[in-house]
Order: structure tokens, then C-alpha cells, then sequence
């Protein structure tokens, strides 16, 4: 580790060693020398005058990058591409004079971007399929557990623990349709030319159109992807870039939203996020245990979903067949964007393995606040005893604010059951009052649900996916 010098947070913290490889120069110009092997022998299937023994030579160094050459020239001349592709015709001589024929700067630089985004869109795909693998297991087992609900944070009807977290997984969901979508529309940008124009090779194949429109389709399916982009200018349209930062902004936004569900739950003491026993919460307060994973998960998450602004803005202003002003904000906006998404669902995976339930502060919390959500029922079965609904309904509204002053002002145990059965009207004793008070019973449909959204809409999922499924996180801090 560096300590005099700046180094981003995102490596040194957050993301995997598998993203950051990715985004990592290694990667970069390897990709780079592939994509002129396949130019080189996309140009010869077509007829150009490029030798077997051209191509493997640079096959033979296609992963010992000569980088010390290439930063020297690069010092010279000022041009990355041009510096690497002279460093490849250094160890490639017999070569060196087809190395990059007829191609510009961004048919290198353009299709490796393309190339490093579906391979960072997979690794996001399958950390975020099994998020959803480990939420629904945990759905599973507490789709029964009755809970308090809220609307407005405010107490509400209960719902169940496991139904709360299918609210969480359906927008995981969501993102992982968003994120299939863009992947399986993403495109190379494929030989266009300085303009778009495909001219050189025009020239190059001395005006025959029919080989101009069997380049791109070569090129892509050496490289495996499915095609190319039909038009561009010189770079691909950065509107793609557009499109897959919004798919991260999603993913970003469906974590913050449950961990900042957590963070509430654990404050309450019912759910906890996981805390090892050598872990320390606080420097002065030696008792805490905060939920900072969690807290990370929303402090990252607000930099995604801010950062997806980035390619927006580039893409709006991108003049004409091309300007440079997107290379250096495409250079951070996008590795960044993926490194910090990749941090988030580490710890989403770290998170949702982890949860610890905590049933009995559930239920001493839920018959809190019960006897005001059962008071309904309570006057049902009065009226059934022969009382008059309406004149019942006012005694309830009537009791019930009495018993929430209680609470609220003398800081008492919600005493409304009494305060019923001491009332005539009701002929309700507290014994059968309190029989009422099965938490199951005011949870609705939520275990049934859980199980339908289960089976339906989630286990196809992981079934499509189960060869992606068992990865855990590993976090760094």
C-alpha cells in the first residue's frame, strides 16, 4: 500500500480484486492486442494480403505486453494507441506493417470499452442474482413471523418478516431485468473509421461494399459479442454508457432502500446485520453495535445513483461524429461506477447471509401497539354479543385515545384491553380479549404471499441461474 500518494478508496476498500481486474490496464491492452488479432485475421478471410505467420506472431505475444516500450514512446509521441500499437511491431516485426491496418484510435479503445462493460455487467449479474438467492431464503423462513408493519414509520397493520424482505428482493428483481435488457442489446462499435464512414476500408477493399459488411459482423463474433452497432460516428453513441450506469443507479437504489430498511430495524433492536465477536462500534461508546455495513451499502449507493449523471451529460454533449471531452469523466464515471456497485453487493451478500432475527422484541413490539389494530375485530365480536356497532365504534374511538394518552403522556403500558373489558357495552372479559390477540391472525395474506412470489416469480430465477449461485462476499474493512 502506497502511503504518499492518493489511491482510491474503491480499490483499496470496497470492490473485488475480480472487478478491479477488469477495469485494470492488464486487462485493457491484452484486449486491445486481441482486437487487432482479429481485425488482422478478419482482414485476411477477406482477401487482404496478410500472412498466417504474420498473425501468429501476434498471437505468440498477445499477453506480454511490453509496457516499458510503450510508456516511453507513448512520452514521445503523446498517443497511447499509437505507442502500443509501435510496441507490439517491436516484438512482432514480420508483422508490424499490417498491426492496426485501416483501423482508428477507438476501434481498439471503443470495442475494449464495450468489452470490459459486459464483462463488469456479468460479474454484477451474478453477485446480484444471489442477493436475491440469500433474500429468498431468508423470506422462506420468517414469511410467517408476524411483525409490526408501518406506513409513514408510523405503527400500521402487521405484516410478516418474510414478507417484508420479498418488498426488498422484488426491486433486486427489477434491476436484474434492467441489467439482462442492456446486456443482451450492448453492441461493439466494430471498423467505422475516423467518421463513421468505414472510408479506409472502402479503400483498403478497393470498393468492394459486400466485404465492408461482412467486417464488423467478423470482428464482433472473434470477439464474442453479438454484432455491432449498425451506424456511429467515430466512437459508439454514449448513450450506452448512459444506459448501463442507469441499471447500476437501479441496483444502487434497491440496496440503499434495504439497508436503510435495516439500519431502522436494528435501531428497534429487531433485525441486526452481522457483527463479529472482535468488532468494535464505537471508540467512546464500547456497547454499541451499528449497523455500519449497512451504512456503507447507503454511502456508496448515493455515489452510484449520483454518478449515473456522468455519462448523461456526456452523452448530450457529444458534437457532431465526435468531441474528446467524454475520454477523461468516461475514464472515472464508469470504472468507478462499477467498482462502488460491486462494493455494494458484496456487502448486500455479506449482509442478507448474515441477518439475525430477533423474534421476541418483534412480539413485544407488535403486542405494543396490537390492541389498537385489533380493535375492529374486538367490535365485531361485540356486536355479535348483541351490542350496537355504532355506539361500540365511539366507545373504541373514545377508549383508544384515552389508553394513547396513557402511552404517550404517563409513559404506561398500552392498557386499552382494560380499559374494553371495564366497559359495560362490550361484555367482553380481559380473558377473551387477550385470546384475540394472536399476532397470526392480523397479518393478511403476507406467509401466503411469500410463497406464491416464491415459487412463481423467484425460484424460475435461480433455477435459470444455478450454476451462478453459492458466491459469497469477502469484505476488505
Amino acid at each position: 500500500m502506497s502511503t504518499d500518494r492518493y489511491v482510491s478508496p474503491l480499490s483499496e476498500r470496497y470492490a473485488s480484486k475480480e472487478m478491479q481486474f477488469i477495469f485494470s490496464p492488464d486487462m485493457k491492452f491484452r484486449t486491445w492486442r486481441r482486437l487487432w488479432i482479429a481485425l488482422a485475421e478478419t482482414e485476411k478471410e477477406l482477401g487482404l494480403p496478410i500472412t498466417d505467420a504474420q498473425i501468429e506472431e501476434m498471437k505468440a505475444h498477445q499477453d506480454d505486453i511490453n509496457y516499458d516500450e510503450a510508456k516511453a514512446r507513448e512520452k514521445i509521441v503523446r498517443h497511447d494507441v499509437m505507442s502500443h500499437v509501435y510496441a507490439y511491431g517491436l516484438q512482432c516485426p514480420n508483422a508490424k506493417p499490417i498491426i492496426h491496418l485501416g483501423a482508428t484510435s477507438c476501434y481498439v479503445g471503443d470495442n475494449t470499452d464495450i468489452i470490459i462493460m459486459v464483462k463488469a455487467l456479468q460479474l454484477v449479474r451474478t453477485k446480484l442474482v444471489n442477493v436475491i438467492a440469500q433474500l429468498a431464503r431468508f423470506a422462506d423462513e420468517y414469511k410467517d413471523l408476524p411483525t409490526l408493519a408501518f406506513t409513514h414509520f408510523q405503527p400500521a397493520q402487521p405484516s410478516t418478516v418474510g414478507k417484508r424482505a420479498t418488498l426488498w428482493m422484488q426491486e433486486f428483481m427489477m434491476d436484474l431485468e434492467d441489467l439482462d435488457y442492456v446486456l443482451s442489446t450492448i453492441r461493439l462499435l466494430g471498423c467505422k473509421g475516423t467518421t463513421g464512414t468505414q472510408a479506409s476500408f472502402l479503400e483498403l477493399f478497393d470498393g468492394d461494399y459486400d466485404k465492408i459488411a461482412k467486417l464488423d459482423p467478423m470482428i464482433a463474433e472473434k470477439m464474442g459479442i453479438s454484432g455491432c452497432y449498425p451506424v456511429s460516428g467515430q466512437t459508439y453513441s454514449r448513450k450506452v454508457d448512459t444506459r448501463v450506469l442507469n441499471v447500476l443507479a437501479g441496483i444502487a437504489a434497491s440496496a440503499h432502500k434495504m439497508a436503510g430498511d435495516i439500519r431502522l430495524l436494528q435501531h428497534l433492536k429487531e433485525v441486526e446485520e452481522p457483527f463479529e465477536k472482535t468488532q468494535i462500534g464505537s471508540s467512546a461508546m464500547a456497547y454499541k453495535r451499528n449497523p455500519m455495513r449497512s451504512e456503507r451499502i447507503d454511502s456508496l449507493a448515493r455515489y452510484v445513483m449520483v454518478d449515473a449523471l456522468n455519462p448523461a451529460i456526456t452523452s448530450a454533449v457529444q458534437w457532431f461524429e465526435r468531441t474528446l471531452d467524454d475520454s477523461a469523466n468516461k475514464r472515472l464515471s464508469v470504472a468507478e461506477g462499477f467498482l462502488a456497485t460491486d462494493g455494494i453487493l458484496d456487502l448486500c451478500l455479506n449482509v442478507t447471509d448474515g441477518l439475525k432475527v430477533y423474534p421476541k422484541v418483534i412480539e413485544k413490539r407488535l403486542r405494543s401497539e396490537l390492541p389498537f389494530m385489533a380493535t375492529e375485530n374486538i367490535m365485531m365480536d361485540a356486536v355479535k354479543a348483541g351490542g350496537d356497532r355504532q355506539e361500540l365504534h365511539e366507545r373504541i374511538r373514545e377508549l383508544s385515545m384515552e389508553a394513547g394518552r396513557h402511552v404517550k403522556e404517563e409513559g404506561k403500558d398500552n392498557d386499552l384491553l382494560a380499559l374494553i373489558a371495564a366497559d359495560p357495552s362490550f361484555n367482553l372479559s380481559l380473558e377473551e380479549l387477550e385470546k384475540s390477540m394472536d399476532p397470526a391472525r392480523y397479518t393478511g395474506c403476507a406467509g401466503w404471499q411469500v410463497t406464491r412470489f416464491l415459487e412463481e416469480h423467484v425460484q424460475p430465477i435461480l433455477d435459470a441461474n444455478k450454476e451462478i449461485l453459492g458466491v459469497k462476499a469477502e469484505i476488505n474493512v
